[in-house]
């Protein structure tokens, strides 16, 4: 099965060279082991529901059919990663349940941050697994998955990744969209929360160096997507007539991670001379994300600004009664907010994260290097390119 994973991989890459010509004689095939990952709900394949609880259906209703620590109908841009490169979907790092790290781990939880937040999950929704939680959950299973396999054999060996994976693995990154939202959740103006990226991109930058000075040397980044398009943005915060634009989206907040795009992609070519044995690849997922939406109809999608799995509203979102909500009728417990009737032709799942659809969509535009810089594919990129 692996033998034919990794055969599938190589075929999708020879592909996408043919789409590169200009880089294909240059650069080399990077067969990654393993993917190891750090973000929030957009790449959480179980962290938060293992220490939560789990994501209610109708989540994971169209791959997994059932629940599975998505925060989705299916598949996330991760999952889609890891099947392109041969890889089998990762486990949380928090999950203890039929987890296998053999090809990796994820240390995404819905909710993360990237510098920690002065709030209880309680009280904010925002996750207590910030960015530099992650690194010390990479740290930890790093050294302890290794204590582990030393100790031999059995089944520590099957599930646990080979000491030379973490050198040649593929490390991934996609948060940042709740520090941004944080900040207006404390009605913060736009400039104020503008205010304190800079900080945002210090503390990226240190967990990104953290997992260099620990072997790691392959990185793709993604950047934020267009925050004013989500539904649950557009309901919970006033936004007015003159703040939204064509496309129905909240101006400002799309100017906000705008702006954190542009620092951060600063931040990744200052990284690039200061880790002279670092690739790392900043893909511009916002374009992407932004043209699905704006062009949502020659796509093939209907009601990109609508949740599909939602209660009401001119946005299908209530965030009294999220996705997966259930009430008493009766002495029967109920399901209020229930999945659309097809999650494939819609943008938006539950009012913050995308469908499996969508997620598809975007992965079979980025894999190719088309919105990528340096501008390589996916598969080759573990190649450093000289700028």
């Amino acid at each position: 099965m692996e033998a034919l994973r990794f055969k599938w991989a190589n075929l999708i890459l020879m592909l996408s060279l043919a789409m590169l010509p200009d880089l294909s004689t240059s650069l080399s095939a990077c067969n990654f082991p393993a993917i190891f990952n750090f973000g929030d709900s957009n790449s959480d394949t179980g962290g938060l529901s293992a220490a939560f609880g789990q994501a209610p259906p109708p989540n994971g209703e169209t791959y997994f059919h059932g629940p599975a620590g998505r925060f989705s109908d299916g598949r996330l841009m991760i999952d889609f990663i890891a099947e392109r490169l041969g890889l089998p979907h990762l486990s949380a790092y928090l999950d203890s349940v039929g987890s296998n790290y053999s090809h990796g781990a994820n240390f995404a939880t819905a909710g993360s941050t990237i510098r920690p937040q002065n709030t209880t999950m309680a009280q904010s929704g925002y996750s207590p697994v910030s960015l530099d939680v992650q690194l010390v959950e990479y740290s930890d299973f790093l050294k302890r998955s290794q204590i582990f396999r030393r100790q031999g054999g059995g089944v520590f060996e099957k599930l646990l990744p080979k000491e030379d994976y973490f050198g040649r693995a593929l490390y991934t990154f996609d948060i940042g969209q709740n520090d941004l939202t944080s900040g207006f959740k404390l009605n913060m103006t736009v400039e104020q929360v503008k205010a304190y990226v800079p900080d945002l991109i210090t503390q990226f930058s240190n967990t990104l160096k953290g997992v260099y000075d620990q072997g790691g040397r392959s990185f793709w980044v993604h950047n934020t997507g267009p925050l004013g398009c989500l539904p649950y943005v557009l309901d919970r915060f006033l936004i007015t007539a003159a703040q939204v634009d064509k496309f129905g989206c909240g101006a400002p907040f799309n100017e906000v991670a705008q702006y954190f795009n542009r620092q951060l992609k600063d931040a990744v070519d200052t990284l690039r001379k200061d880790l002279p044995e670092a690739s790392i690849t900043y893909v511009d997922v916002y374009s992407v994300k932004h043209k699905l939406i704006a062009q949502a109809k020659k796509f093939g999608f209907q009601r990109p600004l609508v949740a599909c799995c939602g209660h009401g509203g001119k946005y299908n979102y209530n965030r009294y009664r999220k996705c997966g909500a259930t009430m008493i009728v009766k002495g029967k417990e109920i399901l209020i907010a229930e999945s659309c009737k097809d999650p494939s032709v819609r943008v938006n799942w539950d009012g913050a994260h995308y469908t499996e659809a969508a997620n598809k969509w975007v992965i079979e535009q980025i894999v190719n290097g088309s919105y990528s810089n340096p501008p390589i594919p996916l598969g080759m990129s573990c190649n450093r390119i000289e700028h």
